[in-house]
């Protein structure tokens, strides 16, 4: 019986829990999953190819969602953060889970499965900010565009929330640290990549990607956000605790302080 082995899989989720799979079914104490695109293969490192199979990947879900609904959370929150050796650490937190003396999700004594559940309050954080602080610009196709650069691989988590509230306009999210989006066709979400020429943001640079309308309105809405803000009662430091300053350049009402 391997008591080790590395895994080498696509990098998507699904892959990821097929990996997860693998691993229980192959009995491995340890297994050093690796998206292939990050692959270090070892000197004498015993190594296996996962292909995804949405079937395995989906016994594993399954058996952790009867185990604990928190557990899910936890698991695809802190897969989407990106951390280094994450898919280790999550691996050894479904050991944990699937273990004979079942302690949950939230035995913090275990170091890995406080350091997941820490990953996965940060990314949870990290998503709500987005669908906060995402700025839409209206382009001269009529489909409103933003930019976006999370720490964490956010996407997946904030489409159900923006195609419930512009439910009625076409939009793309586009995530420049990660080069791909989503875009909303009035139907459905689709994951896209653009060839981007120029980085738009919401400093109210001119672009030719823009409508003159969309300029005005940033204008009124700055101004708005100027008249309104009482000066003696700013508070710069619990400010930036709530609007940290990385988001600032994607804020009109921001460009004179970027």
């Amino acid at each position: 019986m391997n008591t080790s082995k590395t895994l080498v899989y696509d990098g998507s989720f699904n892959g990821f829990l097929t990996a997860v799979f693998v691993g229980f079914e192959q009995k491995l104490s340890h297994a050093d999953i690796q998206k292939n695109s990050q692959f270090q293969s070892g000197l004498f490192a015993d190594t296996e190819t996962i292909f995804t199979n949405i079937d395995k990947a989906q016994r594993v879900w399954n058996g952790v969602l009867k185990k604990s609904n928190s557990a899910i959370k936890n698991i695809y929150f802190a897969f989407l953060s990106e951390q280094n050796n994450i898919e280790a650490l999550i691996y050894h937190y479904i050991q944990k889970l699937m273990g004979g003396r079942y302690l949950g999700a939230t035995d913090f004594s275990d170091a890995g499965v406080l350091k997941i559940n820490q990953l996965a309050h940060k990314v949870g954080r990290e998503k709500h900010r987005m669908e906060a602080f995402v700025r839409f610009q209206l382009t001269k196709d009529d489909v409103y565009f933003a930019n976006i650069e999370p720490d964490f691989d956010v996407l997946p988590l904030v489409s159900k929330h923006f195609r419930n509230r512009y439910a009625d306009q076409q939009w793309i999210i586009y995530d420049l640290k990660r080069k791909y989006g989503i875009f909303y066709d009035l139907q459905t979400v689709e994951i896209i990549s653009l060839d981007l020429t120029d980085i738009h943001t919401n400093s109210m640079e001119k672009s030719d990607a823009f409508t003159h309308e969309e300029y005005e309105y940033q204008d009124l809405w700055n101004n708005y956000f100027k008249s309104t803000t009482i000066k003696s009662r700013i508070n710069t430091k619990l400010h930036v605790q709530h609007v940290p300053k990385r988001y600032w350049k994607y804020l009109s009402e921001k460009k004179e302080a970027v």
